[in-house]
């Protein structure tokens, strides 16, 4: 299995969100934050991601006779290598931007279902913007973000600090370029949508 379809799996790509940058969890702290997600079909991608070293065991316990692990990420495990990036086809770009973009979805319903939601003093930012740079300019552009966001992926909950998810979405826009195929409305999810048990 490539480091591609491995990650960008829609259930796998929820535990491993859950898991980015927090304490060890347990399965059952993960089913508490993922309770949409079946205890099979949980314990099965945990499995995937265990074997594949994405996730690791920090700690084991008995637990009323059964063995209790907690897991966390391996930063270094959890990314598409290049080789798997440049393999990628068309169709393989549509199904994996399709299940991050519901995965991004996914995390703004479930924040909209609490009750006590305020978007603006929750901090909660969605905008777009275009900008014309050179291809130096450009990398520099995003060594800058990535610089920003991982210089504080240390930082613990707590102490009047909540955790947010930041993503990144980069697109060239092409105007007056034909596509190269005219994909119908429904292109690239039927995929994602066979992968997501």
């Amino acid at each position: 299995m490539s480091t591609a379809d491995l990650l960008l799996h829609p259930v796998r790509i929820r535990i491993l969100q859950t898991l980015f940058d927090t304490d060890p969890m347990t399965t059952a702290q993960l089913r508490d934050r993922l309770p949409d997600i079946a205890p099979a079909t949980m314990y099965r991608h945990i499995a995937v991601l265990t074997d594949a070293g994405v996730l690791e065991v920090v700690d084991e316990k008995r637990v009323r006779g059964t063995v209790e692990r907690s897991y966390r990420v391996r930063p270094e495990q959890a990314a598409v290598d290049p080789e798997a990036r440049a393999a990628m086809t068309r169709e393989d770009h549509q199904r994996a931007f399709t299940t991050f973009a519901a995965s991004l979805m996914a995390d703004f319903g479930r924040y909209l279902a609490h009750e006590d939601i305020d978007p603006i003093s929750d901090g909660v930012v969605y905008r777009q913007a275009a900008v014309c740079l050179t291809e130096d300019e450009f990398a520099t552009m995003v060594e800058e973000i990535e610089r920003a966001v991982l210089s504080r992926i240390s930082h613990a909950e707590g102490d009047g600090r909540t955790r947010r998810v930041v993503s990144l979405v980069v697109v060239p826009d092409r105007p007056g370029k034909e596509p190269a195929t005219k994909p119908g409305p429904d292109a690239g999810t039927e995929r994602a949508a066979d992968q997501a048990g």
